[in-house]
């Protein structure tokens, strides 16, 4: 029998289907995404819960003129398949492939790239008064996440979205919210008589008539109002909230029952002003291993799809501990030597290794959910009452806390240690995801210290070093495993500001951040191989305060000195040397060689890949290297 998939090009063949095929198309797009992402690794559960919700928008909504604007885009999957590129799905997150998030140059049909949570509704409205503006005919729908819902920016949009009432569609996709039979029954019952036509029909005759009488008229319009949404918040509370910000609430809807929201849909593309429509699915649909742990896949590399489990290479060792598990039982030995220590992450406790703490301490680690702005000053009160927090938040989502970080924590000089995880290049999931930017971003604010350890043990000393530092700190550490380092049980002291040569050289100095440190060194032994050059290698571990006696040393007894960093050229590391080198009349006769991410958004792909492609692996730093130093690079 042909697949119905087959015959799907764009979404205009997917609308030539009757109802009754749909259900058959969805189970169709379910196998692609699960044999997909056992491959390719992927965010699995999230996908398989919206494929219904997915297939119902694009059928009901003459996409792309009418605009979908997704959240996170964790969920996107079923949506790229059903918009021309189900051929290309097999590339999923690899080099040259399809991105994992919704992407404007990959497709017509994406309408906002995304990475980070909760802008829909913020971007949905724009679009909105955009075709208002230019006096379009179309509809925005946003969809979102109730984990998405948490952050401040959902909130902010909602409130205007409700005062400014514009046509606009919010689908609120609650996966974490459990409604029973009777009460599902009831509400899909109700929604599709509230939506209708005629009752819709009907409410706006007797808005006309009731206004028009002069005096009362209003009032007993408001009286009416009043009736109707208190009916329908005795039968289904939690749309009233969303009522009190102005939106016509429409749900709960059975997320999985493509005919039931296929007619409501079709009912609310009839309404006018702002509707949320509430849908609730189940992460990891259709897929059983997916359905019992949604959360183990939520994100996933390749697996087995019989099984469910994680495909391994065989290996006669043991591989070594993560940075982020370093990180989560050094925080819990801190933790349990000293009671001002509290832990604080946004929607991350087992991604940043905090769950650790949280597991032996869990009155002392505080999950805010997505709000990496609160967490931040939440933090800052913390602090300024005595406690030590550790906040642990990915380095591309502490981007959003930019501002909570100069105004609330560094202005007033306060012991916030921040937390990095996933500094540098992360592999598959692209430029939203990169940390490409924490050390450019905060060497720029007044107060900060800020480090990146070379290796796991190193990462441990940092820890114990930020517990005793008076101001606010920076630790910033890439994602995977560490180098399989001894790990001292007692760490040393680091005195702040101090840097460690690791080789010595002449006529070359490689000084070298954090996860650049270990290529810095095989590049050296490279180069010493084939070259006959004797490179001077500088574990850089404080990138501020510099070591400046140091660096004066490197700067006056170099021919050249190279600056590697996993982080942005501009305004990185390799600026803070030269600015240091300018400031002190140091560049005459010496060439400085700043190193590291390139001033564009680097692409998706393996972390080894994209560190070859942009030759900051050792093979990469040893050519730069020669390139620089032979005549026509001179």
């Amino acid at each position: 029998m042909e697949k119905l998939l087959e015959r799907i090009k764009n979404p205009e063949d997917l609308r030539g289907l009757r109802i009754d095929d749909l259900p058959r198309l969805a189970a169709e797009i379910r196998d692609l995404i699960i044999s997909t992402v056992s491959r390719t690794g992927g965010h699995l559960a999230s996908s398989l819960g919206v494929v219904e919700l997915t297939i119902c928008l694009h059928y009901v909504f003459s996409t792309p003129r009418d605009l979908l604007v997704w959240d996170v885009g964790h969920q996107a999957y079923a949506h790229k398949i059903l918009t021309g590129r189900a051929e290309r799905f097999a590339t999923l997150r690899q080099a040259g492939g399809l991105s994992g998030f919704p992407k404007r140059q990959e497709s017509e049909y994406d309408a906002f790239g995304v990475g980070h949570s909760s802008t829909s509704i913020s971007a949905a409205l724009g679009m909105a008064l955009a075709a208002e503006h230019l006096q379009q005919r179309r509809r925005v729908i946003a969809i979102i996440g109730d984990g998405s819902m948490t952050a401040g920016i959902a909130f902010e949009a909602l409130n205007h979205a409700g005062c400014l009432d514009r046509d606009l569609i919010v689908v609120l996709n609650d996966n974490e919210m459990s409604i029973s039979p009777n009460v599902g029954a009831l509400s899909a019952y109700l929604n599709r008589i509230l939506t209708g036509s005629t009752v819709n029909r009907l409410r706006h005759d007797v808005k006309s008539v009731l206004t028009n009488i002069p005096k009362v008229g209003e009032s007993v319009f408001k009286m009416v109002k009043r009736a109707e949404e208190s009916f329908k918040g005795f039968v289904i509370p939690v749309g009233t909230i969303f009522e009190d910000l102005g939106f016509q609430y429409v749900g709960p809807l059975p997320g999985h029952d493509l005919p039931t929201l296929v007619e409501t849909f079709e009912n609310v593309n009839r309404l006018d002003g702002p509707i949320l429509v509430h849908v609730v699915t189940q992460k990891g649909k259709g897929y059983s291993p997916a359905e019992s742990d949604p959360s183990h896949f939520h994100g996933v590399s390749p697996f087995d799809v019989a099984s469910g489990r994680k495909q391994t290479v065989p290996s006669a060792t043991t591989p070594p501990p993560s940075y982020t598990r370093v990180f989560g039982e050094t925080l819990t030995e801190i933790a349990a030597q000293d009671d001002r220590v509290v832990g604080i992450t946004a929607a991350m406790p087992d991604g940043t290794g905090i769950g650790i703490m949280r597991e032996r301490f869990p009155d002392r680690v505080y999950d805010v959910g997505i709000a990496e702005q609160h967490a931040v000053t939440m933090a800052a009160g913390m602090a300024s009452q005595g406690l030590k927090p550790f906040v642990a938040i990915y380095s591309t989502f502490m981007q959003r806390a930019f501002d909570m970080v100069i105004h609330d924590v560094a202005l007033q000089n306060l012991p916030v240690v921040f937390c990095l995880d996933r500094a540098g290049l992360v592999g598959e999931d692209g430029p939203t995801h990169h940390g490409s930017f924490d050390l450019s971003y905060m060497r720029m604010i007044p107060n900060l210290t800020i480090m990146a350890p070379r290796d796991e043990n190193q990462l441990r000393r940092m820890l114990f070093a930020a517990l005793k530092f008076e101001g606010p700190t920076v630790l910033r550490y890439p994602r995977g495993s560490g180098l399989g380092v001894e790990i001292e049980k007692e760490s040393r002291e680091l005195v702040p500001g101090r840097w460690e040569v690791l080789r010595e050289g002449r006529k070359i100095a490689l000084l070298a951040v954090g996860a650049m440190v270990d290529p810095a060194l095989q590049a050296a032994e490279i180069l010493k191989r084939e070259e006959k050059f004797d490179c001077q290698v500088v574990d850089c571990c404080f990138v501020k305060p510099l070591d400046e006696q140091l660096l004066e040393s490197c700067l006056k007894g170099f021919e050249w000195v190279f600056t590697l960093e996993e982080n942005t050229v501009v305004g990185g590391f390799g600026s803070g040397v030269l600015e240091f080198a300018a400031s002190h009349n140091l560049l005459g006769g010496i060439r400085v060689v700043t190193c590291g991410l390139p001033d564009c958004f680097v692409g998706h792909g393996t972390p080894a890949e994209l560190k070859r492609e942009l030759q900051l692996d050792a093979e990469g730093i040893a050519a730069r290297v020669v390139a620089a130093l032979s005549p026509a690079g001179k």
